[in-house]
């Protein structure tokens, strides 16, 4: 098993308390995320080192580039499209969901379809699910009921596997994925996180099918090659390890979003990097992920 030996640079010292759902925008050259708890979608640009955020008014879970421009930004009140001058263009209410859920990760298809996850608020268990909505319709399916802690969504460079996590119950799924269609079926256990190593998160996947996931509390991005095996480490000077995602031009930096909620003035002293966004290189390229068709 390789550990990387230097440790990943932060390059955006944003002290986010939950930052999460990193996205690399190819067409601008620039880096998304979101910090979940200040209710912020950021947009960094690594060849200029700009970084600007715009706030809402709710929580704000994912964002993800959207075909033609734009953005789809996953929000308390529902998917938000935002045209490419940042206006409003309508938000895609989520029927179903308890009061007190919010939206989660979010993840694009080959076919440029979005899947999303919800949770409760307060992490009540099984009150989330894992939806998708295809390009143009007027509201998401429900796909999968009774999840708790949705995150990680990814698919293999061939599409015919896509990862998920629900970090409650320690592991990374894999269901066999049809991209034609967007059905997904057989879901199974792939990969169990161990108790002492952190609890799942956020996922990317590489061009050779390995599954990079953040170890929220772990401090730590593992790499797992397809069969499930554990073959590389990438530390981190921080526990609150939450999502990653390949971007730069060639897609061959690993992003990493971190967090410091809940943290005490003695444990900010001990990490005072909690929060930043940091960036590794890893030795492999990522697989694209188009944008949002809608």
């Amino acid at each position: 098993m390789r550990v990387f030996p230097v440790l990943p640079e932060p390059v955006c010292r944003a002290g986010d308390l939950l930052g999460e759902g990193p996205a690399w925008d190819p067409v601008t050259g620039a880096l998304l995320w979101v910090d979940v708890l200040r209710c912020r979608v950021y947009r960094h640009v690594p060849h200029t080192g700009e970084t600007s955020f715009r706030e809402f008014g709710h929580a704000v879970s994912a964002v993800l580039p959207r075909a033609g421009g734009g953005l789809i930004v996953a929000a308390r009140p529902g998917l938000m499209l935002l045209d490419a001058a940042g206006v409003p263009e309508r938000t895609v209410e989520v029927p179903g969901e308890p009061a007190g859920n919010r939206l989660g990760d979010a993840g694009v298809d080959p076919a440029g379809r979005l899947w999303f996850g919800t949770l409760d608020a307060d992490m009540l268990p099984g009150r989330g699910g894992l939806h998708r909505i295809a390009p143009g319709a007027a509201a998401p399916e429900r796909i999968l009921d009774r999840t708790s802690v949705a995150n990680g969504i990814g698919w293999s460079p061939d599409g015919t596997r896509m990862y998920f996590v629900d970090s409650a119950t320690r592991r990374v799924d894999v269901f066999d994925y049809d991209p034609a269609t967007g059905t997904a079926s057989g879901r199974r256990a792939w990969v169990t996180v161990e108790d002492e190593a952190g609890v799942p998160d956020g996922l990317a996947v590489d061009a050779e099918g390995g599954v990079w996931v953040a170890l929220w509390r772990g401090g730590q991005v593992r790499r797992y090659r397809e069969d499930g095996g554990h073959d590389a480490t990438v530390p981190l000077p921080v526990r609150q390890v939450t999502s990653c995602a390949f971007g730069g031009p060639e897609l061959d930096r690993l992003y990493i979003t971190t967090g410091r909620v809940e943290m005490d003035r003695r444990r900010l002293a001990a990490e005072p990097e909690a929060g930043a966004v940091f960036a590794a290189d890893v030795g492999v390229r990522g697989v694209p992920v188009p944008p949002y068709a809608g």
